[in-house]
């Protein structure tokens, strides 16, 4: 057997173990968010408020309360999370949106939202729909670059 041969064995059966512990790694990742989101359900409550700004900022300038800032790992207190500073009563609070939500909270609206602790997990409009008063999506530089080559190539851009 040629020495090629040996590390080209050798190769596949270390990306067979990375694969098979991926897996299994996958699937405990999953219960714990499975677990996670029966915990969110359980707390969630609906709360009107007035959006007063909304940004992606890192968590420890977010302004949020320091009993978050110390259940965080040290590693995620520095990534961008959804913030949104609303108005709920009084009180003017900070909250911490779901990625899928937080493109569909308009600014300087009053929405119901379903708020778990500090966690908003849905929203919808106290009057009519929020659809209609949403911002245009921008685009970054490159997806106009994309589009435009694929409109003079004469492929439909993606949507």
């Amino acid at each position: 057997m040629s020495t090629g041969w040996i590390v080209t064995i050798v190769i596949l059966v270390v990306m067979i173990g990375i694969a098979v512990a991926l897996y299994f790694l996958g699937k405990r990742a999953q219960k714990k968010q499975a677990e996670q989101q029966e915990q969110i359900e359980a707390a969630a409550q609906v709360v009107q408020m007035l959006i007063i700004d909304k940004k992606k900022m890192r968590l420890n300038q977010a302004g949020l309360p320091d009993a978050v800032m110390q259940q965080t790992p040290k590693l995620m207190r520095r990534s961008k999370v959804p913030v949104v500073k609303a108005k709920v009563g009084p009180q003017v609070m900070s909250f911490i949106a779901d990625a899928a939500v937080f493109d569909e909270i308009p600014v300087k609206k009053e929405v119901k939202a379903t708020v778990s602790g500090i966690y908003i997990s849905k929203v919808r409009g106290v009057r009519g729909s929020i659809s209609k008063g949403a911002e245009p999506v921008k685009k970054s530089k490159f997806q106009q670059f994309k589009e435009t080559l694929q409109e003079k190539a004469g492929a439909a851009p993606k949507k």
